[in-house]
């Protein structure tokens, strides 16, 4: 078996991210004519009534011809994210602490629910 052959199943180049129940997978492969190409899988994690787990997985295939505008769509997807909502994460699933019904005041606090803002502090002593 030649070694082209054996090449074909193999990752040249693979790099991971994991983030939370997801797994970003980048695998540079060779193709049959001898070139190289892009694969980018997400693995998602998931979890049956049992207990026990599965993976889903979707898989991006990216040719060094179309390298230039994914690279730029993404550039500009990103840049204007930031730009519209900033570089901090406000996602229940990436914080454990957030809380969609806290609002922040302007100096960085949060602000107490109205509900919450109804009851007085009772001291137990003047009882």
């Amino acid at each position: 078996m030649s070694d082209k052959a054996v090449r074909q199943n193999e990752d040249i180049f693979e790099r991971v991210i994991r983030a939370g129940r997801r797994t970003y997978f980048f695998d540079v492969r060779e193709t049959k004519a001898g070139d190289y190409y892009l694969t980018i899988t997400e693995s998602k994690k998931f979890t049956n009534d049992d207990g026990s787990y599965f993976y889903r997985k979707h898989k991006i295939y990216l040719y060094k011809e179309d390298f230039e505008e994914f690279q730029q769509a993404l550039n500009d997807a990103t840049d204007f994210i930031v730009n519209e909502k900033g570089e901090e994460v406000i996602s229940e699933r990436h914080q454990s602490d957030y809380d969609p019904k806290a609002k922040v005041e302007s100096n960085g606090t949060e602000k107490v629910p109205q509900a919450a803002e109804k009851y007085t502090d009772v001291d137990f002593e003047d009882i």
